[in-house]
Order: C-alpha cells, then structure tokens, then sequence
C-alpha cells in the first residue's frame, strides 16, 4: 500500500535527493526551473511524498513564487519524481493532486508547473499562451501550465521569480 503525505524534511530529505539523482541524473541541476528553486525553499507542509512500506517512492515538491510586476503570489510544483519501480500507475498524478489540494488548503492562488500536459493535464493544468509568463532562462513554451487554486491563474503574466 502506498501512502501519500506531507513531508518530513528530517525523515524523508535524505531520500528525496536520492530519488532526485536516480530519476533525473546529475543534469537537472541545469534545468532552468532550478533558477526558480535554487534561492528558494519549498513547503513542506504542502510537498507531498508517497511511501511504500516506510521507503520514499514518489514526491512533488512546492515553492512559493511571484509573477509579474504585480508580484503576483502562486506555488511551483515540481520537480515530480517517482521511483522507476513503482511507475505506471499515475503515481506522479496522484501525489500532484495530494500537493495542489494542500496548496489549495492552504489559501495559495494559483499553480505554475513546467511539465507534459499529457500527464499533468489530468489534474487540471492549462497550457498558458506563448509569452505569457517568462522564466529567468529558457523555457519549451508548450510545456508552462498554470492552473486555479484558491484564487485565478489567469491573472499570472510577466517574468516568474522566486518569492
């Protein structure tokens, strides 16, 4: 059986930057979402992490950010990583939904996530028009999803910085 919760930052950080290394390699250090996470720290109250039997199997981390010249407050959601073993079952998708409702919950706006709308679609995120938001490097523009959370994604527009 697998658990969805909060994270532990004592008990499960160790084994999220394990998963990290085994999922994505050295390279995602690179990415330019991690210019949004590097002068940042994310939530755990609204990260989320799935165990099976005590072991960290999946995670979706979240990090406070503004948009824009209104600064507009939001959550960035990700990275999504799960364990290769336990891939094939939306894992990914369920442990999202568990982070955005808490994020939700807990009175955040809206979401960013850079991500597959095949998959993360699912959980209600929309591609944002060409230009729309700017990220501080290059960015695959069908990839920029927002979506509602207690607040209008629609209102997001301008360069994405970290809070």
């Amino acid at each position: 059986m697998i658990e969805i919760l909060p994270e532990n930052p004592a008990l499960h950080a160790d084994a999220i930057e394990d998963l990290f290394d085994r999922t994505f390699g050295p390279g995602h250090f690179a990415k330019t979402a991690e210019r949004l996470r590097e002068y940042s720290r994310s939530l755990p109250d609204i990260n989320r992490v799935a165990l099976a039997g005590g072991k960290v199997v999946g995670v979706c981390r979240v990090w406070p950010l503004v948009v824009g010249a209104a600064r507009r407050p939001a959550l960035f959601y990700g990275p999504v990583a799960v364990d290769p073993e336990y891939r094939g079952n939306f894992l990914s998708l369920r442990i999202t939904e568990a982070a955005l409702e808490a994020g939700k919950a807990a009175g955040w706006p809206a979401a960013v996530l850079i991500g597959a709308h095949s998959l993360f679609g699912k959980a209600g995120f929309a591609v944002v028009p060409k230009g729309r938001l700017s990220f501080p490097g290059p960015q695959d523009p069908g990839r920029v999803m927002v979506k509602d959370l207690a607040g209008d994604a629609s209102l997001l527009e301008g360069a994405v910085t970290a809070a």
